[in-house]
């Protein structure tokens, strides 16, 4: 399977997004397209688009450093600009938009570089929220900002305290914070969506636990539980959330109801791939998780079940299908990816 392939499998409109884009006026500028997920969030928005036979504009913006992945959005009818989020002024000559998308971050190299992140997570929000605030804005978060909670608790919820562990969780919270401010001070409607682990085939935690299992490798149980949800599922509700969208800004917990065990984990990929898994560490009693209660009550269903994306991540991974090579590093309890 290619990794068009793939993008399209991601890009499958659910009946959420659709009756949630029904009512949706104008473009949508999508910041950070040529991210992990910005290609097949375009492509869910103009299937969406054009399966409702509405004219809606959709807007890519990147750097966009592989040329072909900017081609592929052409050719997608996505009209793409090339522009550095952290230079100001290029943020200020982008077009205005009413509905904006914020995909951009850092969080790889965060251990390394956490001017980088900062910048990108705090500084790149207060660009774009002043440029675009008269706007609706659906900015990407994680669940990061929360501290970690028994993994015999429910997770946190949208109303608990946050408590960020490492320059990546901090600089998010950074970037929260920012979005908020100039919501409040400008009446700019958003909603911060606050994202677990979503999977594709070609990374993830699925695939990191996969891929050592495989290998014969160990899996690291330090981190013993987490939450996942279907990369389809989490673009689809990235984009219901624009209907939610208000100042203050609407706060919204998306993974899947279901905490998971790492050690279970990779003793189903073990009995697919016939390999007794290597288990090292011992689970700790607290992890990053986050209680998707409310989302689910708001958007139904997910679409996609844990045994599904179990079995899709072993076949990719079994027929040699193409991987990204960017671990999650889930199993970091230090907040340093």
């Amino acid at each position: 399977m290619t990794h068009e392939e793939i993008d399209e499998i991601f890009a499958r409109p659910t009946p959420g997004a659709l009756e949630a884009l029904k009512g949706l006026e104008g473009d949508v500028m999508l910041l950070g397209v040529a991210g992990k997920m910005g290609l097949s969030t375009a492509l869910m928005l103009r299937r969406a688009f054009d399966e409702l036979g509405k004219k809606n504009g959709i807007y890519g913006v990147s750097r966009f450093s592989d040329a072909a992945t900017r081609e592929r959005l052409e050719g997608y009818g996505v009209r793409t600009i090339r522009a550095d989020l952290i230079e100001r002024d290029e943020v200020e000559a982008l077009p205005e938009c009413p509905n904006v998308l914020f995909l951009a971050g850092h969080k790889f190299g965060a251990g390394s570089q956490p001017d980088l992140s900062w910048a990108m997570n705090a500084v790149v929000p207060a660009y774009v929220a002043e440029h675009y605030k008269r706007s609706r804005i659906v900015a990407f978060s994680t669940g990061c900002v929360y501290p970690f909670v028994p993994v015999d608790s429910s997770g946190s919820t949208e109303e608990d305290e946050i408590g960020p562990v490492g320059d990546y969780a901090n600089s998010c919270v950074g970037r929260e914070r920012i979005f908020t401010y100039f919501s409040r001070k400008h009446g700019t409607p958003v909603a911060l969506f606050r994202l677990n682990y979503a999977i594709d085939l070609r990374y993830g935690v699925l695939v990191d636990i996969a891929q050592k299992v495989l290998a014969g490798e160990p899996v690291d149980v330090s981190t013993g539980y987490v939450n996942i949800i279907w990369q389809g599922d989490a673009i689809a509700r990235s984009l219901q959330c624009f209907e939610h969208a208000v100042s203050p800004p609407f706060v919204i917990n998306v993974t899947g109801p279901e905490v998971l065990k790492v050690r279970d984990l990779a003793a189903r990929f073990g009995e697919i791939f016939g390999k007794t898994p290597e288990i090292t560490g011992t689970e700790s009693e607290t992890a990053w998780l986050s209680n998707p209660a409310k989302s689910i009550d708001l958007f139904g269903p997910l679409t996609v079940s844990v045994d599904e994306m179990i079995h899709k991540v072993a076949d990719h991974l079994r027929n040699g299908g193409p991987v990204l090579d960017k671990p999650t590093h889930f199993e970091s309890r230090s907040g340093k990816f």
